[in-house]
């Protein structure tokens, strides 16, 4: 974790707990935001390539990286709490324009979820091996995930042996597969069972039918993508994900055919990983491409008063 060390840590108190975040940079905002089982670490390079000409906001979910992490009777793991804690830090750094989402994993649905309640907010969009959306048709659920969701075996294999972490790490990358330093960073945060919850509260939260929790809340931001069609947005995709694979990158340009699609046949999920050397030049080359239009000065003067 030595390359990680560089950062400042941050930490906005909610309901008693830390929740940790990078603030890196000055400009407009650039948010990432992770997934499961994941943390800040996986954006570590992206910040330190944009951190000189954008602000880098990058949060640990509550359960996650650097946050604290509580048991499930003191939080909710939820979707909808996960979407609240990102609304509170992002209302607590005052970032409430031209923020440009990067989202990876389960955190295309937190991000997409607080984008669908301040769309007006959001300028451009970075699209990472993700969904927001329901299963896309064709998409059974994964087996592996179906243990870790609804089995007492698969609970324990999270849980106790921290085998959804070591095994993310372990296949997430294919082109470039992680080096055992890097799958220990990776893991870090998980060292004991009781650190351990979120990646299984995680999975389990997975709304697949209608009485899920998190099963309405999806159905919303799904049925509110449209408003996104016309905004700059860039699509890299390992499509060696067996989660986040061909079908949820077709849905993405089914819904968003406008969107820059950068798909990388040898590549797996941990696509930051897998093909950074690319990837983060993509990223970069896309936001030059799209700069922000400046804030009128009247704007500026009304919003003052």
């Amino acid at each position: 974790m030595n390359d990680f060390n560089s950062f400042k840590n941050n930490f906005l108190e909610l309901s008693g707990l830390k929740y940790h975040y990078l603030d890196e940079g000055q400009g407009d905002p650039v948010v990432m935001v992770h997934g499961n089982p994941s943390w800040s670490f996986y954006y570590r390079n992206l910040t330190r390539a944009l951190r000189n000409g954008y602000r880098v906001i990058v949060p640990d979910h509550i359960g996650c990286g650097l946050s604290d992490k509580p048991a499930a009777a003191d939080y909710s793991y939820r979707l909808e709490q996960r979407v609240d804690d990102l609304e509170a830090l992002l209302e607590h750094l005052g970032l409430r324009e031209r923020i440009t989402l990067v989202v990876h994993d389960w955190g295309g649905m937190i991000g997409m979820a607080y984008a669908a309640r301040h769309p007006e907010r959001i300028s451009r969009l970075v699209i990472l091996n993700t969904a927001a959306f329901h299963l896309p048709a064709g998409k059974k659920f994964p087996l592996a995930l179906k243990i870790c969701r609804d089995t007492v075996i698969g609970s324990f294999l999270v849980q106790q042996l921290n085998m959804f972490a070591a095994m993310a790490a372990r296949v997430g990358c294919k082109r470039n597969p992680m080096a055992a330093k890097l799958r220990e960073a990776y893991c870090a945060p998980y060292d004991t069972p009781a650190n351990r919850v979120a990646t299984l509260r995680f999975v389990q939260d997975i709304p697949l039918a209608p009485q899920d929790p998190g099963y309405e809340l999806i159905s919303e931001v799904e049925a509110g993508l449209e408003r996104f069609a016309e905004l700059p947005m860039t699509i890299c995709w390992g499509l060696k994900d067996f989660v986040f694979d061909r079908h949820f990158l077709k849905e993405w340009q089914r819904r968003f055919p406008k969107a820059e699609v950068h798909a990388f046949a040898d590549c797996g999920h941990y696509i930051l990983e897998d093909a950074k050397d690319e990837v983060i030049p993509i990223i970069e080359q896309f936001l030059a491409a799209h700069p922000l239009a400046e804030t009128p000065a009247v704007a500026l003067v009304g919003s003052a008063q």
